[in-house]
């Protein structure tokens, strides 16, 4: 599987595994300019609105994959969820959740950090 199908994959499965968990999906692969949010989604649970960066990888070998959402990636996501929001007019909380998926022949493991970074 290349890299890019992986991601979409990924993606897919992330969620599923979202809306098992009281999200609701909004909208997906939100584009601003060159920079982009996997996953908009509403918490039913707190009506939070949360923006959701999807990591997945064949092996967590070297590193966990939610640590490649470095300082610079969240400041990017952080900079198209407030255009999202102005653009939108949406009145809610905002919450910065990753979704990390290591998949390969052998396991498929999916972790959900909550409130993974702030801005």
């Amino acid at each position: 599987m290349t890299q890019d199908a992986l991601g979409k994959w990924g993606e897919a499965r992330a969620m599923e595994f979202l809306m098992s968990k009281d999200h609701v999906i909004l909208d997906k692969n939100v584009r601003l300019k060159k920079h982009e949010i996997d996953i908009v989604a509403l918490d039913k649970q707190t009506l939070e609105l949360v923006i959701i960066e999807v990591k997945t990888r064949q092996t967590a070998a070297i590193c966990p994959p939610w640590k490649a959402v470095t300082k610079s990636k969240q400041r990017q996501i952080i900079h198209v969820a407030n255009w999202l929001v102005k653009e939108r007019q949406i009145d809610r909380e905002v919450r910065f959740d990753v979704v990390s998926i290591v998949h390969n022949t052998y396991r498929t493991e999916i972790e959900h950090l909550r409130n993974a970074f702030s801005p």
